[in-house]
């Protein structure tokens, strides 16, 4: 369950950052940034903005519903059945995507969905009404009438909400980054630039793979670096970012998914060459377009807020009761490092937590450090004269984390999740893996998914990421328990082999 056991991290990727890096400083401000070798904790994501505009179509779509149901002659039913029926549209047409955002809307291709949907609803309400009142009961006519007018305001009501979105986004376009290898997204920033109804001014191109780019290239700087990307978004306010291939493309390309996301930007994807397939991330239907290309907003997973909730109470419930019924073995544990090691239990030792929040992580004494800079610099090594054989027994059984559950119920910690590390250590693996940053948009753990797979001590720092960001990813309460399973597992398969 540790990662704090082996001498020196494997990076995992030869020759990873001595690629020259080529900038350019059109369009992006001079770093202001923090230092390379200081600690950039995580940024705290913010609210998505996948719900931003929808409040005019929501008021042009009821709107259109109450007039339509007091403007039908002889449709003799109370003011409060008309509410009803705007929440049901509402409903309907949020299942069908038609709030979702565009960068070519039109209500006139929107106009099958509204029809067939406006005709469900009123043919709900009109059997609903005959059952409660026959006396109230609709004629055919009268049904046509009211399906037929309901779609017409909507799509007027929509098709002025449109026009003021393309009058607005031509006046005050919103900075975006275009990421994908040069050529492709080259193309897609050049349709950006020239067709400002779109409302998406490119500031640059960020490209993982770090192509070469011919110059003069609408004279955009390409950003070949996660820290160049950061620095970008920050700096330009980019709202939006415009993908030319799949995010899951590339283990770069995945990681400033996620660095957007933290940043509240809304994610496209615009393909050139019509091909592109995503499998990790949800696709919004129906497809929109970019000048001739292909696009499609790329949706966040649920953020599952009863289930974190469930998550945190289970690690709390468990904790405590795991603390309680470990009393006596952690009683035994500290007596034996007091005996072989001297005062000093309990070693305290600053790590990165969620949304790069730091806080003190607590453990039995296995090593006693020269001084407080070599904890916090120096990775431990497994086999060091100065560990005791208590020590050395402490931490390989992993028996030294059980006072991390006490973090755990103070908050600081999950049981299951990304092991915390130091800041200097968190800063430094970020420079180089730029996935490693990412880990921190959940609650660390006294063990994870990286760990059941035997990624502790000397072992890739790389895969220790991958495999912390794909649990998170594909996060659930059935994984944590499974992972718990594991762990528990592994622990008395310990024990067993050692008796």
């Amino acid at each position: 369950m540790t990662m704090d056991s082996a001498h020196a991290p494997h990076t995992g990727r030869k020759g990873a950052g001595t690629t020259a890096v080529r900038r350019s400083v059109t369009s992006i401000h001079p770093p202001r940034g923090p230092k390379a070798d200081e600690a950039r904790p995580a940024v705290r994501p913010q609210r998505h903005r996948r719900h931003e505009g929808v409040g005019p179509l929501l008021t042009a779509d009821a709107v259109a519903a109450l007039v339509t149901a007091g403007a039908l002659p002889g449709l003799d039913w109370p003011r409060e059945a008309a509410a009803p029926i705007a929440v049901a549209l509402a409903a309907l047409h949020a299942q069908a995507g038609l709030y979702r955002p565009r960068l070519s809307p039109s209500a006139l291709l929107e106009l099958p969905a509204l029809l067939g949907r406006s005709l469900a609803v009123w043919c709900g309400a009109a059997t609903v009404a005959a059952a409660l009142d026959p006396g109230r009961a609709l004629g055919w006519g009268a049904l046509a009438a009211a399906v037929c007018l309901q779609v017409v305001l909507t799509c007027a009501g929509r098709g002025f909400v449109h026009q003021l979105r393309r009058r607005s986004a031509v006046r005050r376009p919103r900075s975006a980054l275009v990421v994908g290898p040069a050529a492709g997204a080259r193309q897609v920033a050049a349709a950006l630039h020239g067709r400002r109804e779109y409302g998406l001014r490119p500031v640059g191109l960020a490209d993982p793979t770090q192509e070469p780019d011919p110059a003069g290239t609408l004279a955009l700087p390409v950003l070949a670096t996660h820290e160049d990307v950061r620095r970008a978004v920050i700096q330009n306010s980019v709202r939006h970012a415009v993908f030319t291939r799949p995010p899951e493309a590339d283990e770069r390309t995945a990681a400033l998914v996620r660095l957007f996301r933290d940043h509240g930007c809304r994610l496209w994807l615009a393909d050139p060459a019509g091909t592109a397939k995503v499998t990790g991330m949800r696709v919004a239907e129906p497809h929109d377009h970019l000048w001739g290309f292909s696009v499609q907003p790329l949706l966040p997973r649920p953020a599952r807020p009863v289930e974190r909730a469930v998550k945190r109470l289970i690690d709390g419930v468990l904790a405590a009761v795991a603390l309680v019924l470990a009393a006596p073995l952690m009683g035994l544990c500290a007596l034996a490092v007091r005996l072989s090691d001297g005062p000093g239990v309990i070693f305290r030792q600053e790590r990165v937590g969620l949304y790069g929040r730091p806080f003190t992580l607590l453990k039995f004494r296995t090593l006693r450090p020269a001084d407080e800079h070599e904890s916090a610099t120096r990775w431990t090594v497994a086999n060091d004269n100065r560990m005791s054989r208590v020590g050395s027994l402490l931490r390989k059984s992993s028996l030294d984390e059980l006072p991390q559950l006490w973090n755990v119920v103070r908050g600081d910690m999950s049981l299951v999740g990304p092991r915390p590390e130091r800041p200097f250590f968190v800063a430094k693996f970020s420079t180089v893996h730029p996935g490693y940053e990412a880990r921190h948009r959940m609650p660390v753990g006294i063990t994870g998914l990286a760990q059941i797979n035997g990624l502790r001590g000397d072992t890739s720092i790389e895969d220790r990421a991958r495999f912390d960001n794909h649990y998170i990813d594909t996060w659930s309460l059935w994984q944590d328990l499974w992972i718990l399973a594991r762990t528990a597992a592994s622990f008395f398969r310990f024990r067993l082999g050692g008796s």
